[in-house]
This record gives C-alpha cells, structure tokens and sequence, in this order.
C-alpha cells in the first residue's frame, strides 16, 4: 500500500497514526503541497479533490482520510476499531460526521489560519471550535472513549486536529475530559505523534 500525505495534514496523520496503531506497513509518499504537487494532473487521476491523503492499495484508490479509516477496518477485519453492532456503528459514524464537519470547521479551520495562512475567519473558526470541544468533553464525561468502550476509529479522527488545536489558538484548559482523552490515545501501542508547529499558543 502507499499513501499520499502530507507531515503537517491532521486528515494525513489519521491515516497514518491508525495503519501504525493496526501494525500494518505501507509506503509514504510526501505530497508537496506548497508546490501545489496536490493540484497537479497525475494527483488529480488519484483524488479529484486535489486534496490529501489518498490511499493507493493495489488496483484500489481510496481518497479522504475517513474513507481511508474504513477501508482499513474492513480490509483487515478490525470489527474492534470499527464495530459491526448497528448501535456502535452508527456511534463510530457520528463522530466521524463531527471530525468531517464540526472539527474541520473549527479547530482545524483556526490552524490553517496559522500554519498555512489560510484567509479564513479565525475568530469565527475558534469559537466554533470550543462549541464542539464543549460537546466532546461533555461526552468523554461518561465514558472514556467517544464512540464505545475501547478505542475506535471515530477516536482516530477526532484526534490529530484536537491535539493541536492550540497551534490555532485554540486553549484546551477547560476541557479536562478531552484532555485526559488525548493522553489515552497517546498512550496506545503503535502511536505515533502528529508533527508540532511552534504557532499560536503552542508558540
């Protein structure tokens, strides 16, 4: 298998952080995207969207980072990190509607404003991110992972942009849930850590 990423793409590093937590083995490929290398034709034939990661598993190719997460579960039957109960798959699929919606727009959005200098309204990409950190914390309360007992990949998703929501200046300090979360993933075997940038209040 290869994957198209990029380092400092929170959508690549789910990809990248579950085929590691699973111990699966694949090739990376570095996506350039300062040099537009995610716009250019050969890209394009991959992910229409122009966008990163794109997963290549033989004749197969898997666009978007949620895609990517299933797929995996499925091609490696890993009922544990995607379930196949109706109540823990509509669970799972929730929260990963959160991570392409809410998460996205918000503290993924306030980063971009800061990493990559997106035009975007980062007041706005802020406030919207601690309503959906509010609603997360609010649900790890009751349990210890957000969609079942154990780890699934909804927990995969919601991950990489939550960890580094203070490079978009985006303060994690009132969501002790959340945090105690993050520690938990980090925890897990096979981790492997999403690249840090020294902006915003990770600064």
């Amino acid at each position: 298998m290869k994957l198209y990423h990029h380092a400092l793409s929170g959508h690549s590093h789910r990809a990248v952080l579950f085929l590691s937590l699973t111990g699966q083995s694949v090739e990376l490929v570095e996506v350039d995207l300062a040099r537009r290398e995610h716009k250019q034709p050969d890209f394009v034939k991959l992910n229409p969207f122009g966008q990163v990661p794109v997963l290549v598993d033989g004749d197969i190719v898997v666009p978007d980072s949620n895609a990517i997460l299933v797929y995996l579960s499925k091609k490696f039957g890993r009922t544990d990190w995607l379930p196949e109960t109706p109540a823990e798959a509509a669970a799972v699929q929730r929260w990963l509607s959160v991570a392409a919606g809410d998460i996205a727009f918000g503290p993924a959005a306030a980063r971009l404003v800061t990493v990559f200098a997106a035009p975007l309204d980062a007041d706005a990409a802020i406030s919207r991110a601690h309503v959906v950190l509010k609603r997360m914390d609010d649900a790890l309360a009751l349990h210890p992972w957000i969609a079942a007992n154990h780890p699934t990949i909804a927990d995969v998703a919601l991950y990489s942009y939550t960890a580094r929501a203070p490079e978009g200046n985006v303060d994690l300090k009132d969501y002790g849930h959340v945090r105690a979360w993050l520690a938990r993933v980090e925890a897990l075997p096979g981790f492997v850590s999403f690249a840090r940038t020294p902006v915003g209040l990770a600064a």
